[in-house]
């Protein structure tokens, strides 16, 4: 009776373990795939005194600096626009169209109305402060999974502010 109550345990032990789920404490998003996914908003001060232009989306960001993918998501979960690069390629679907830019610089530019940096996003995620011409990180508040970069150069200035889901 002893031995089967130790089977009864051990298996039980097997199938509690397998029904768990890891949980990922804020500001570690699966770093061994290099991927996040959380909203991101940009904010672009107006050119000539005009209103400021903004917009907010969720995204996925996959990969590293030299080939990845943002995918922004729509207010409904569709697909708004994926953005795709490679060392020879940089690429903009949306809205059943494919366009090709010559870098992914030209290509943030289509996709959001500023030369975001990208490819900087890599580093900054991971906590290291990788300085990007014009652009400064606030990466203070990255383990409460918020990361904020404001632009002041070249005119206009803007400002990325994105929340990572845990």
């Amino acid at each position: 009776m002893h031995r089967s109550f130790c089977y009864l345990l051990l298996i039980a032990t097997f199938l509690i373990a397998g029904c768990a789920a890891s949980v990922k404490p804020i500001g570690q998003y699966d770093a061994e795939t290099r991927s996040w996914n959380g909203r991101l908003a940009v904010r672009i001060d107006g050119v000539n005194d005009g209103p400021p232009q903004s917009f907010s989306a969720s995204f996925e960001l996959i990969g590293q600096a030299s080939a990845g993918d943002l995918i922004l998501y729509g207010p409904l979960g569709s697909t708004a626009a994926h953005l795709n690069w490679t060392p020879d390629a940089a690429t903009l679907r949306s809205n059943s169209s494919v366009r090709s830019f010559n870098s992914l610089s030209e290509l943030a530019q289509q996709a959001t109305g500023t030369d975001l940096p990208i490819a900087a996003l890599f580093d900054w995620l991971a906590g290291r402060d990788l300085p990007v011409p014009g652009w400064q990180a606030d990466l203070s508040q990255l383990g409460q999974g918020r990361l904020t970069a404001r632009r002041t150069q070249p005119e206009p200035a803007a400002e990325l502010r994105l929340i990572l889901e845990p």
